[in-house]
């Protein structure tokens, strides 16, 4: 009996010029809507000048101290109602839900017709909800405005319509018209089959949310370049009347207390760094000891011991070095109790001496469990026959070592070194904040902690912001000479 012929699959025509238009379009805007919810100068929610300028519509729907922190007057005297505050973080939530709609759209038009189709609904919802959240905004706008008109207290509160209200009024007309007009034009035919994503989209949409996390947390506080440029206190504004150009940049070079300082931490900073390069074999040591161990379970336990100090902060980092080194710690109690040494009184957290073969020891019993994950998935992944076939000739545990899984290893190794000299002037700040005391500030304040000094404990702003600038485009700089020293000798870059 011959087996029916199985139906073929007509393949998808090929879009119109007039198709792909309107879904580029709302695509865009769609990105570009996400992307203003982090954007503090398109914050339709700042209805009033006494709202934190530098609260974006993210920050406005959900932290309340943030859009009031600079209103405890204005509050306490009911200037602004309280209503009115709780209103417009309703309103800006809203706004957010309904660009996700769109967004949650933009992401479904990437697949088949069906699929296609079906996410077009999303912002024929999506659009008007945005709608919705602005119309309650300008609602909260002349609710502020009339009552502060009415107390008389118009010139203090300052009620204003933002321009990101009209930006976002924008994207949503945009947002719902394109999205229209792609639904209207994509037809389903009756022997499409269920919804479906190619492969390389799908896996766009999985790298998606680390693009924009590091677009947030990475690219977007570039934007905090700009008080570099300006004579900026905290609480002030900044404006033609405050720029002063490259007073900052040249004030690292024209002060000498200045230039004493940023020695001194640059100093630091160069020795711990150096120190853990130096010692940046130790992870591959540990994941090829860990890796020769025979016994599951044990190799189990002792990674987990290994990899939890990593999830400790300094702080209680910290507490467990006062429980030991202090005056009444474990070392000086066993020194007097137990091997009864007269005088055994030494805070060893307060002198200096060794300070920083301390902070590569503590940073290094904290880290090398974790740092080692990656030389273990390494060490899994080279191939078993390579082995096999080196103890057919002879060769014992240690040559297999040194000829398979050192060299399986090193590009690994590699392209961390190369991350490692690209971020020699970060070595990160709370190790070093919270060990630090009057004794051992001199060897011990790196960069990091020395922008958190003048930035934050003593409002030098525009001065932190430039030494951070400063390290930021060194480290780049660094990158790519190391990336081209490591193409030139190795034939092989990571850029």
């Amino acid at each position: 009996m011959q087996a029916s012929a199985k139906p073929v699959r007509m393949a998808e025509e090929p879009q119109s010029v007039a198709q792909r238009i309107p879904l580029w379009i709302y695509r865009i805007v769609a990105l570009v809507a996400g992307m203003a919810l982090f954007f503090p100068p398109v914050n339709p929610g700042r209805v009033s000048e006494k709202i934190n300028s530098a609260a974006s519509l993210f920050t406005t729907g959900i932290s309340y101290s943030t859009i009031t922190n600079s209103m405890g007057r204005i509050l306490r005297s009911q200037w602004i109602q309280d209503k009115d505050i709780t209103l417009l973080m309703v309103s800006c939530v809203i706004l957010m839900l309904g660009v996700l709609f769109c967004a949650a759209g933009a992401c479904m038009s990437l697949g088949n017709r069906r699929m296609r189709r079906t996410g077009m609904l999303l912002p024929l919802v999506g659009a008007p909800v945005m709608g919705v959240g602005l119309f309650m905004i300008y609602r909260v706008y002349t609710s502020i405005a009339a009552h502060a008109e009415e107390v008389g207290k118009a010139s203090t509160v300052l009620p204003i319509l933002p321009t990101g209200f009209t930006v976002f009024v924008i994207f949503a007309a945009l947002l719902f018209c394109t999205a229209l007009i792609a639904f209207l034009s994509t037809r389903v035919q009756a022997d499409d089959e269920k919804m479906n994503m190619d492969e390389k989209y799908r896996l766009f949409l999985m790298m998606l949310p680390v693009i924009l996390l590091s677009f947030i947390f990475a690219y977007l506080p570039i934007w905090g370049w700009r008080f570099a440029f300006f004579d900026y206190k905290p609480g002030g504004t900044i404006g033609p009347d405050n720029f002063v150009g490259f007073k900052w940049f040249g004030s690292l070079f024209n002060d000498p207390a200045t230039v004493r300082d940023l020695v001194r931490v640059l100093r630091n900073t160069l020795i711990m760094s150096g120190l853990g390069i130096a010692t940046s074999w130790l992870p591959i040591a540990f994941a090829v000891l860990l890796a020769e161990i025979r016994s599951t379970k044990f190799q189990r336990v002792v990674q987990t011991l290994t990899t939890i100090p990593n999830f400790i902060s300094w702080v209680l980092v910290y507490a467990i070095a006062i429980c030991i080194f202090s005056t009444d710690g474990f070392i000086n109690s066993f020194l007097t109790n137990v091997m009864h040494v007269e005088g055994a009184n030494t805070n060893y957290l307060q002198i200096a001496d060794h300070t920083w073969l301390k902070m590569l020891l503590w940073g290094t019993w904290k880290g090398v469990g974790w740092s080692a994950i990656v030389y273990i998935a390494g060490i899994a992944g080279i191939d078993q026959q390579l082995y096999e076939a080196a103890r057919v000739d002879g060769a014992n545990r240690f040559r297999c070592i040194w000829h398979i899984t050192i060299p399986g290893l090193m590009p690994t190794y590699m392209v961390m070194l190369l991350m490692s000299v690209a971020g020699i002037l970060s070595n990160g700040m709370e190790q070093y904040l919270v060990f630090e005391n009057a004794m051992n500030k001199d060897v011990i304040e790196v960069l990091d902690l020395y922008v958190y000094h003048i930035g934050i404990g003593q409002n030098q702003i525009p001065l932190s912001t430039v030494v951070g600038i400063s390290k930021s485009l060194i480290g780049v700089t660094l990158l790519f000479a190391a990336n081209g020293i490591s193409k030139a000798i190795r034939g092989e870059s990571i850029i």
